[in-house]
């Protein structure tokens, strides 16, 4: 049985100056269906957050459209204060109703976005906040300013972008330093492998969201549940042992609202891939990428 200690993930200092360990925690899950109001177990999403800096973990991501608002509020209402927990948040997308989501970029907005995730955080400055999704609607240059005086004005610690491509990257560095970037990314999803190598030529922290493709990546006989078998530990946690291999940037966030699986997937920072292990890996995830864009 692997150990359950988040802390074996190794640490990544977001921004050069904020220490977590990599294998961190997304809490859009402990939310209801759709990501819509509250979770259908309450009082287990609090067992799991509580739960959490138990297990060595000490960086959570959310946003404000995750709910809306539940997540954060539920994060304060379990964790606050935070000790030594790093609590990252997102803004930029509006919700209309179950499973629906649009983006609004108008700096009026974010900035209303970030108000509302201090009070509903319970802090005076967000460690680090990121924009939910670039909206075309609206004059990046603007949202990215809007971004940057806010960091400048003590709101925010440290900024971040969310499904971005290099050049935009590029663009909004311009405006602030990047310190994370959150791309879709797991072992069959390699569309952001430019953006992840720019990100660790970089420093920038890449935190791959759908780590997991929502247990997809469990299924079947595979070489991932082969591999599993031999080293004692369960599929999901070669799949995240394998995206922490994959770079040193790299900040995995599986979610979830059950205590069990939390503690599964901690258990994923003691995997320990050999060299073949991960090869052989990545050359199946990489070719079934290949075929599914």
């Amino acid at each position: 049985m692997t150990e359950l200690s988040g802390a074996k993930s190794g640490k990544f200092n977001i921004g050069g100056d904020m220490p977590v360990h990599r294998l961190g925690f997304g809490a859009m899950r402990i939310t209801g269906a759709g990501i819509w109001g509250a979770p259908n177990n309450p009082e287990e999403a609090r067992r799991t957050l509580r739960r959490i800096p138990e297990l060595g973990i000490d960086f959570i991501d959310t946003a404000d459209a995750y709910g809306p608002f539940i997540s954060e509020q539920l994060i304060r209402e379990t964790l606050h204060p935070y000790k030594n927990i790093v609590i990252a948040t997102k803004g930029g997308l509006t919700r209309q109703g179950p499973n629906s989501w649009l983006p609004l970029g108008r700096p009026e907005y974010l900035r209303q976005c970030v108000q509302l995730s201090l009070r509903h955080l319970g802090v005076e400055r967000i460690d680090l906040w990121q924009l939910h999704r670039i909206d075309a609607k609206v004059p990046r240059a603007e949202q990215f300013g809007v971004m940057a005086e806010m960091q400048q004005q003590g709101l925010i610690r440290h900024l971040g972008l969310s499904e971005v491509s290099v050049e935009e990257i590029q663009a909004a560095s311009h405006a602030f330093k990047v310190a994370t970037v959150q791309n879709r990314y797991n072992l069959v999803d390699r569309g952001s492998e430019d953006v992840l190598n720019h990100c660790e030529q970089h420093g920038i922290g890449f935190i791959p969201w759908y780590p997991l493709a929502s247990g997809a990546l469990t299924q079947g006989k595979t070489i991932l549940t082969s591999v599993a078998a031999r080293l004692g530990a369960t599929p999901g946690q070669v799949a995240l042992a394998w995206v922490l291999q994959r770079s040193p940037c790299m900040l995995p966030i599986p979610g979830t609202s059950s205590v069990a699986h939390l503690e599964e997937n901690a258990g994923a920072a003691s995997v320990e891939l050999t060299d073949a292990d991960f090869t052989a890996l990545d050359s199946q995830g990489r070719a079934q990428s290949e075929r599914a864009a």
